[in-house]
């Protein structure tokens, strides 16, 4: 087989796979993705924006859209976010722990919320970028719900409460309720 051969048939397998290349992205399209990707997704409006609302592994969270692009109608970017309201003292090794290993996603306290977010910039991308970045958000929510479980500085701080405070120790709680904000 000669160099041109190969090349032609190169060629023709990237085409076969090749998808449309996204600058920008509207709502409704977006909200069609996690669709496609087995999510039930409601739009919403707070505060004269709109925004899409979902849920992963049982916990809610909103997809707000950013920078608008020239289109009307159509973003640039968007931020998957996902609060849970604290109940109780919230050590920061929580946050600085979650902030320290993980890439992708920040972790971060607003007054009684603990918040989860990743940024999604849209320009030159495809569908399927779009889809692997809500895998990876789901993973990611699996992964944060599991350092909240397994956190050992908030259980060493659980304990030395609750042996000062004579109640029971070891009860795995964590204190902190899935709400949206």
């Amino acid at each position: 087989m000669t160099n041109e051969e190969r090349d032609a048939i190169g060629t023709a397998a990237m085409n076969q796979t090749a998808e449309a290349v996204i600058e920008a992205v509207s709502v409704e399209q977006l909200g069609d993705i996690f669709k496609t990707a087995g999510y039930r997704v409601t739009a919403a409006e707070q505060n004269g924006l709109v925004q899409l609302m979902s849920a992963s592994q049982g916990v809610g969270f909103a997809v707000r859209f950013g920078n608008r692009s020239a289109e009307d109608g159509q973003y640039l970017d968007y931020t998957l976010s996902c609060a849970l309201q604290v109940q109780g003292e919230l050590p920061a090794e929580i946050v600085s722990g979650w902030n320290r290993t993980k890439r992708f996603t920040r972790l971060w306290v607003q007054a009684q919320f603990l918040v989860l977010e990743m940024d999604v910039v849209v320009g030159g991308v495809t569908e399927r970028h779009l889809r692997s970045t809500i895998e990876l958000w789901d993973r990611l929510i699996q992964e944060f719900l599991l350092h909240l479980r397994n956190r050992p500085a908030m259980a060493a701080v659980e304990a030395q409460g609750a042996s000062q405070s004579g109640e029971a120790a070891g009860t795995g709680e964590s204190g902190l309720k899935a709400t949206l904000q």
